[in-house]
């Protein structure tokens, strides 16, 4: 027993020695993390000359048959024009200068779907006395309500956002949303080119897609530097979707808003073409593709703030925030803290 004890010695001896250098190499790695600090946690960012953005539910807009499909939606909550005018103002002194209510999905000819005018006049009421400009969300699934390959589907969309526009002149503009869109899609720039005209003016806005990572390799919810820049050059506003990663640790995430904000900036650098950066304000734990604990105001914020440091901010315009509905006082104190200015105003 003792001769095989000595001949087993050395063998013990060498796994103690890679035990405790993978030992080693986790704290090092541990302790690396703890230290690494990607964003900006204390810094309030400049928020002179801000125009923010923010998405709105379906509600404001919805006609009677959207509230009989859907009744836990109550519609006094949506029809009352004190509710409204109570939403912009508070919207207002948050510094939202632009507004996106929910207009989709597209119907499967092209047509957007139902909604109710007295609605969208009383909401444009209220808009006009804040200050707010309202860009309806419309879109849809792609290849399902967002046929966006179909020609014959394309005019249809295109001819009823011109009579949306022509019933409602005070709208100022439309944003368009598919999803998911892979990167290079020469379709979704041609339907930009058949709105353009449409719009006569107006805002062409698009709901966009943020460059690739390695952290998140999925190229239908991803646009290359290239892409986004030929989108910019269509449009007249970008609303970047800046989450979604299913990231698993907040400093990743907060090394990726910084590295995106650089890349973004870059990428439209030159266009005409508003910039603005969609954050994530929802709660969506249980869908495996995000995380709260992760990818929340809190450390979109400091990501960006990292990324615009230095920066000259060129076409950056603001912030878009996702969603009105998840929105909190403990949300809206986040943003307070990091866009201070919002705070003095209200």
């Amino acid at each position: 027993m003792e001769c095989k004890f000595f001949k087993l010695k050395p063998f013990l001896l060498s796994c103690g020695r890679i035990a405790g250098m993978v030992m080693a190499i986790v704290l090092c790695a541990w302790g690396g993390y703890w230290l690494w600090s990607p964003g900006m946690n204390s810094l309030p960012m400049e928020t002179r000359d801000l125009k923010n953005g923010i998405w709105l539910g379906h509600g404001w807009f919805a006609d009677d048959a959207y509230f009989r499909r859907n009744p836990d939606r109550k519609a006094a909550r949506f029809r009352n024009p004190a509710a409204v005018r109570k939403l912009l103002r508070e919207l207002k002194s948050r510094q939202i200068h632009y507004v996106y209510p929910h207009m989709c999905p597209a119907q499967p000819d092209g047509s957007l779907p139902g909604h109710d005018p007295s609605r969208i006049a009383a909401f444009l009421d209220a808009a006009d006395e804040f200050g707010i400009q309202v860009i309806p969300w419309i879109g849809g699934v792609l290849d399902e309500s967002a046929r966006i390959h179909d020609p014959a589907w394309r005019k249809r969309f295109c001819i009823s956002v011109g009579d949306l526009l022509a019933a409602h002149p005070r709208l100022a503009g439309v944003q368009v949303n598919v999803e998911p869109l892979p990167d290079g899609d020469a379709a979704f720039l041609q339907l930009l080119a058949e709105l353009k005209p449409v719009l006569a003016g107006k805002i062409l806005s698009v709901a966009a897609y943020p460059p690739p990572t390695r952290w998140h390799p999925f190229p239908n919810v991803h646009w290359s530097p290239e892409y986004l820049r030929q989108t910019a050059v269509h449009a007249d506003q970008l609303c970047v979707m800046m989450y979604d990663t299913a990231l698993r640790y907040e400093k990743f995430y907060i090394a990726l808003m910084r590295s995106w904000t650089r890349e973004q900036i870059n990428a439209v650098s030159g266009t005409r073409c508003e910039l603005l950066f969609g954050l994530p304000a929802y709660d969506d734990a249980d869908t495996g593709y995000h995380n709260p604990a992760v990818e929340n105001l809190r450390s979109a914020l400091s990501g960006c703030a990292a990324g615009l440091a230095g920066e000259t901010k060129k076409s950056f315009t603001g912030f878009a925030i996702y969603c009105e509905w998840e929105m909190t006082p403990e949300k809206w104190s986040v943003w307070n803290k990091y866009l201070p200015d919002h705070a003095n105003q209200q």
